[in-house]
């Protein structure tokens, strides 16, 4: 029986599969070979790019061309240059004699080291012998994981392709395909040296929602199980079409859960969003890999600017490029995360270890329904952040998104006990919405909370005027039965008791049709009709 895959390149044999060749302008790749041009190929992390190599490397070979894969990753970790060169190498040798049965590689690389002979170990002089050997001019070259190289690996090696390329295809590859997570224009090491031969770039897609469909359609297909239609849209909402998020949450919900697997049984809606809580939770390498890259400076800094909601700030080019090509965002409209799942495991990674204090510390309320006091649960985070907030915000490289984070990590920890929190956050926002729901005795309560932090150039009154509007219109998009506004005020010059505060504000819709937000503050007393939104300052 096949399955959805997590791990490693596709074998149709054993994963539901897209075909990657269908992901890629196959004919465009065909017409950059036969003319002899070096192009690249780049996406983020398990998106399928080595799917796409092997495949072409097959796609090629069997239309006569000399067509080698070969990974650079096994070379990343080595410091020693004419080692790690060495190693690159090597790969290729293993896959021309694997793909091509060729042995010609190997044995210029053996003679050039009993003859002792530093230049025939070289990247370019290994390159040019082996092409003049082959003396067919038809000599292709796949190299995965480039920038993963060490940068001075990196820079040599890229410095001996561009000085073998003017004398391909007779005495050098005739083509080459760069791939890896950024475009090799951006690796750290080209900046050093001109690297002018790239005719062309293509950055592989996330699969489509046709495609996310028909992957899961292949489940259905072999099991006679079937995605009810809104656990298909949940599925590519929350991934965004990330190939290996879909593959892991069908996985998740169709083969790790034990209900999942009674085949008799549809897969809803509900059955896909706990298997995306048990995903973040579990924290598989794909998440633990954001964490690492969560260290990264220039990750940081666009980071933070999404997170704390500002926008207007000038961010360098360079970082907003490098950040997005790793896959954390998307720049395309308002700088945000790059899909729900990622937002949902950012705020939970950057708050590990710093709130393990709640649950010994607060209570969780519960009313006489067994819905949450959401007042009571607000007021006891209100003091516990008054304690604690200062130590709490040194915790965080994310200074300025602290106080966002740490709500969030609240309500997380809430929701964790019986519920489940959706947040909506991002660049120019001004704002964190969260959605929590809680099942009671009867049915579900759903609220929001929506988090401003007031710096000391912003007005108090427009501050919360506008965050009620915001609140209560999110509360109304969400169809919740109670909203509040949190109110985070960073000047340092009022003390704790100027800040603390917690009032109604009535909301109702505009009377101006064309008004946006289309809520505005009502007057004291005003209809029945009014949304009152309780503010609460801190």
């Amino acid at each position: 029986m096949r399955r959805f895959n997590v791990a490693g390149p596709m074998d149709p044999e054993v994963h539901y599969t897209i075909p990657p060749l269908s992901r890629v302008p196959l004919q465009r790749f065909e017409d950059l070979v036969e003319r002899r041009e070096y192009f690249v190929l780049h996406a983020p992390r398990q998106t399928g790019k080595t799917s796409v190599l092997f495949a072409l490397e097959e796609h090629l070979n069997a239309r006569g061309w000399r067509c080698v894969y070969a990974s650079c990753q096994d070379a990343s970790g080595v410091r020693d240059l004419d080692a790690a060169v060495r190693g690159v190498l090597g790969t290729i040798a293993s896959g021309a004699e694997d793909v091509l049965g060729d042995e010609s590689l190997w044995e210029i690389l053996r003679k050039a080291r009993a003859d002792s002979d530093p230049a025939g170990g070289g990247f370019e002089d290994a390159l040019r012998r082996w092409s003049e050997q082959s003396g067919e001019e038809r000599l292709v070259l796949l190299l995965d994981e480039a920038d993963a190289l060490r940068v001075p690996v990196l820079v040599s090696l890229l410095s001996q392709v561009q000085s073998g390329y003017t004398d391909r295809p007779r005495f050098f590859p005739r083509s080459m395909v760069f791939c890896g997570l950024r475009d090799v224009q951006d690796y750290p090491g080209p900046s050093k040296i001109p690297f002018d031969i790239v005719s062309e770039t293509f950055r592989l897609a996330h699969f489509s929602p046709a495609e996310v469909e028909a992957l899961l359609g292949q489940h259905t297909e072999e099991t006679g199980q079937r995605f009810a239609p809104e656990a298909v849209e949940e599925i590519r909402k929350a991934t965004a079409g990330h190939p290996w998020l879909v593959n892991a949450l069908a996985d998740e919900a169709c083969f790790e859960d034990e209900a999942g697997r009674d085949r008799s049984r549809k897969i809803g809606l509900e059955a896909v969003e706990s298997a995306r809580e048990r995903l973040i939770r579990n924290r598989p390498s794909h998440i633990r890999h954001l964490e690492q890259q969560l260290t990264d400076e220039r990750v940081l800094r666009v980071v933070e600017r999404v997170m704390a909601g500002r926008g207007g700030l000038v961010l360098k080019s360079e970082d907003l490029a490098y950040v997005e090509d790793l896959g954390f965002v998307k720049t395309k409209g308002p700088l945000e995360v790059a899909n729900p799942i990622y937002r949902e495991a950012i705020p939970r990674i950057l708050s590990g270890g710093v709130v393990e204090s709640l649950p010994y510390e607060v209570a969780i309320s519960r009313r006489p329904d067994g819905g949450l006091d959401v007042e009571k649960l607000l007021t006891a985070f209100r003091e516990f952040f008054r304690e604690h907030s200062e130590s709490w915000s040194q915790g965080f490289v994310f200074r300025e998104a602290a106080p966002h984070v740490l709500l969030q990590a609240f309500w997380q920890w809430v929701a964790d006990a019986g519920g489940r929190m959706v947040r909506e956050y991002g660049s120019g926002r001004g704002r964190t919405d969260l959605l929590i729901e809680w099942r009671r005795n009867e049915g579900v309560q759903r609220f929001v909370v929506e988090c401003r932090v007031r710096r000391e150039r912003n007005d108090l009154e427009t501050v919360i005027r506008e965050g009620a509007k915001e609140t209560a219109a999110y509360l109304d998009h969400c169809g919740a039965e109670e909203g509040h506004l949190v109110v985070m005020d960073q000047d340092e010059g009022k003390t704790w008791e100027e800040k603390i505060f917690r009032r109604s504000l009535p909301v109702r819709r505009a009377s101006a049709p064309d008004s946006d937000p289309a809520w505005e503050v009502a007057p004291d007393g005003d209809s029945p009709e009014t949304c009152p939104i309780l503010v609460w300052g801190m």
